[in-house]
């Protein structure tokens, strides 16, 4: 759905360009999978794809990993409209086995619900009007990445 591999990445607190309402998506520390819960009654998860392949480079970085990766990336609906594209970056380690076998539920859903999983900082990006977020999320001495794109139709109504 978007290609990830050449964006860049810059802090949070660089929202100078970005639009007040998708602002309102992008810096928000709980989780999304819960927002959009309230926000439409009719809110699923299309899982486009999880394989097991090599993360970007960009992504690499942030997880100081080096072994082999399952790439998850969701579509997360209203009804049939597309609202967010999110990619997750899940190191396949002893930590996140349990992880790969989540099939069609948020992964939202998990990270939030364990205290013991904690969030890092969140980095945000543009391309044409979709604007996206990622952070790291610990799990035991893992790390995971999961970055967030919104539909401009999420935040323009």
């Amino acid at each position: 759905m978007i290609d990830t591999q050449d964006l860049t990445w810059s802090s949070l607190k660089n929202t100078d360009n970005v639009p007040k309402l998708a602002l309102t998506w992008l810096d928000d520390s709980k989780s999304l999978t819960e927002k959009l819960k309230k926000k439409f009654e009719n809110f699923s998860v299309n899982v486009l794809s999880q394989i097991k392949t090599a993360p970007h480079d960009n992504e690499i970085s942030m997880l100081d990993f080096d072994g082999d990766c399952v790439v998850r990336e969701v579509a997360l609906l209203n009804a049939e409209s597309v609202m967010v594209f999110a990619r997750s970056v899940i190191p396949i380690t002893n930590d996140t086995k349990d992880l790969l076998n989540i099939g069609s539920k948020p992964l939202g859903e998990i990270l939030f619900n364990n205290p013991t999983i904690k969030r890092g900082p969140l980095q945000i990006t543009h391309t044409g009007s979709t604007w996206g977020r990622r952070s790291v999320f610990n799990i035991g001495s893992s790390k995971l990445l999961v970055s967030e794109f919104f539909m401009e139709e999420l935040y323009a109504s």
